[in-house]
């Protein structure tokens, strides 16, 4: 069974810093992807960031160029460092885990989340 837990959440006035974590446990297929979603209150969950097998990173164009996706594979730690963040950052960051199909990362397994606030 997949366990995701997500640490490194906290309030920051814009401009500032995070780097979110995801502990990782009970993954077992070495092809499998992970990636990070939001979701602002009152809005839908957004796909934030994937990382494939092949290590390739892939972003949506809302943070690309201020957050960087990456993983630890000694440690099982999924991270994601988050820099230039503005009040529309905010929201609740979930950590999800998943398996390629058609070039895609679909994915099946969500931690419990941690929540970024940005003040302006």
């Amino acid at each position: 069974q997949v366990q995701l837990v997500e640490s490194g959440g906290g309030s920051v006035q814009a401009g500032g810093s995070l780097r979110l974590s995801c502990a990782a446990s009970g993954i077992t297929n070495s092809r499998g992807c992970m990636g990070w979603f939001r979701q602002a209150a009152g809005k839908q969950r957004e796909w934030v960031s994937n990382v494939h097998p092949d290590r390739s990173t892939s972003y949506a164009g809302s943070v690309k160029g201020r957050f960087t996706i990456s993983q630890d594979n000694a440690k099982n730690t999924l991270y994601l460092q988050m820099n230039a963040l503005k009040p529309e950052d905010s929201a609740m960051y979930f950590c999800a885990a998943g398996y390629m199909a058609g070039g895609f990362c679909q994915h099946n397994a969500w931690g419990q989340g941690t929540q970024v606030t940005v003040s302006s």
